[in-house]
């Protein structure tokens, strides 16, 4: 059997040109090293390894020469397996980025900002402002509750009597008042001064009896104690006579205007005091602050609770809040009342705003899932959600996104 020979031409179909092995050793000018083993004839050598070429069925020009050559009077195949890594590699790196563009964290020179926060958490513990023993509990865990509607009373009978006592006082006390803003009447006035008058004629008429008990002791018909005793009714009836004049004047004067200001005073303390029983009478209601689900009923009717007390644990659930945490590099990109999107792990969206932006820096809270180093300072920023808040849990982690000018 013959030996096949160096040229072993390789032809096609179409009778294209022959591609001979030489070709490859022609284009590889590098000479094989001295000490190196000769290729077996079932190994082939590197060259074969790095560059396989391939006949193509591409027609032949009109003067017979390959319609696309390349050298080697052959064509390569691209597809080795380095380029198979430096593609994959490429196509890899072209997916990060394309993710990170996505989701806010590409270069600064895009234009968007993607935060990491939570909805925020607002509970609030009802209880009275006053003592007293629970009368009706009104709603149940779970149930929802408007702003001002009422969720618990205590019994009010007592708060209900302090009300009326107060109102009594009052009524005494505005009374006094107005009687001394007003005056003496007339007929008081005419009161006086017909007593005073009485108190002068009854001091005349114990002069003249001094008098003549004087003249009788004189020439010894009568006692001294006669004398003595109607001294002694002569200074009654005068200081009789002073006070009634006295009397006189201040009616006919009137109340002084200090007298007049101590009763208005005390007038305004009643009212205080009716103010103040009245508002506790109000406050025997314990009504919810705004709209909201009851967490929990702490306590049942027949109890009793002292002001403070817990009685029910309430969630607030409008307006929703979103608590994040923006970086030093990105505070300068957002401002109060910027438009946000709100999007939850579910990748549902919804549309905010910011309504708050913490002057002071911290340290990022362990509860957010930053992307930042947790040593960075941030400050703390409030979102305001707008529209439909339905499917908004509080606690749930949301991310927070923004087109910003730089």
């Amino acid at each position: 059997m013959s030996q096949p020979s160096s040229t072993d031409e390789r032809n096609d179909n179409k009778g294209s040109k022959p591609v001979t092995v030489s070709a490859v050793a022609a284009k590889d000018n590098t000479a094989p090293a001295p000490n190196s083993r000769p290729n077996s004839p079932t190994e082939p050598d590197e060259t074969n390894k790095a560059v396989a070429y391939e006949k193509t069925n591409l027609p032949a020009n009109a003067d017979g020469s390959d319609a696309n050559p390349v050298p080697g009077n052959g064509y390569l195949k691209l597809f080795t397996p380095r380029t198979l890594i430096g593609v994959g590699i490429a196509v890899v790196a072209l997916a990060l980025v394309a993710w990170a563009v996505f989701f806010g964290f590409a270069s600064k020179d895009s234009g968007l900002i993607a935060l990491q926060g939570n909805v925020d958490v607002r509970q609030v513990n009802l209880a009275f402002k006053v003592a007293g023993r629970i009368a009706e509990m009104k709603v149940d865990e779970g149930d929802k509750v408007e702003a001002g509607k009422i969720v618990a009373s205590l019994d009010k009978s007592y708060f209900a009597e302090e009300v009326r006592l107060v109102r009594a006082r009052v009524a005494a006390q505005t009374a006094v008042v107005a009687r001394l803003e007003n005056g003496s009447r007339p007929e008081e006035i005419a009161q006086a001064r017909a007593f005073a008058a009485e108190r002068e004629a009854a001091t005349v008429l114990a002069e003249a009896t001094l008098n003549r008990q004087q003249t009788l002791a004189d020439r010894g018909v009568s006692p001294h104690q006669r004398h003595d005793e109607a001294t002694s009714a002569l200074g009654q009836a005068q200081a009789a006579l002073k006070s009634a004049q006295e009397t006189l004047k201040l009616v006919e004067i009137g109340p002084r205007r200090e007298d007049i200001d101590a009763a208005k005073a005390q007038l305004e303390a009643e009212n205080a005091a009716l103010a103040q029983a009245e508002r506790r009478l109000v406050d025997a209601d314990l009504t919810a602050p705004g709209e909201g689900v009851v967490l929990t009923r702490v306590r049942e009717p027949g109890a009793i609770v002292a002001a403070g007390e817990t009685v029910y644990a309430v969630t607030i659930i409008s307006p929703v809040w979103v608590r994040t945490y923006v970086a030093e590099p990105d505070l300068g990109a957002i401002r109060p009342g910027m438009a946000v999107d709100v999007l939850t792990d579910g990748g549902k969206s919804y549309r905010g705003k910011i309504g708050f932006i913490s002057p002071v820096a911290e340290f990022t809270p362990k509860s957010v899932e930053s992307r930042e180093l947790r040593t960075s300072l941030v400050y703390r920023v409030r979102i305001v959600v707008d529209g439909e808040t339905a499917g908004l849990l509080q606690g749930m982690p949301v991310t927070v996104t923004s087109t910003v000018t730089r």
